[in-house]
């Protein structure tokens, strides 16, 4: 049997909250994904049986939403890999001024 070891609760909470948030927001925007996939999936089917094309104004007022939604979990959020890399540009940038 090993031993247990501390979790990482215990050792850094304002790292678990970060963590716990970027997770539920990740899983957010899943969910707003495969509702948008339903949804239109159902429109497009209503839609295409009544011999019509409406479905694709909801398709793309929607679907620029659900970029947005995307960018914001994705690329702006704490902790993005992108953000992170703007971040450490300047950081970089601000070290080199000269003073």
């Amino acid at each position: 049997m090993t031993a247990a070891t501390p979790s990482t609760r215990t050792t850094n909470p304002p790292l678990e909250r970060l963590a716990r948030r970027r997770a539920a927001a990740k899983l957010g925007w899943y969910t707003h994904a495969l509702v948008y996939a339903l949804v239109n999936v159902g429109l497009a089917a209503i839609a295409l049986g009544n011999g019509q094309s409406w479905h694709a104004y909801p398709l793309l007022g929607w679907g620029l939403g659900l970029a947005i939604h995307g960018a914001a979990v994705w690329l702006l959020s704490p902790g993005a890999r992108w953000r992170e890399q703007l971040v450490e540009r300047e950081r970089q940038a601000l070290m080199r001024q000269p003073r």
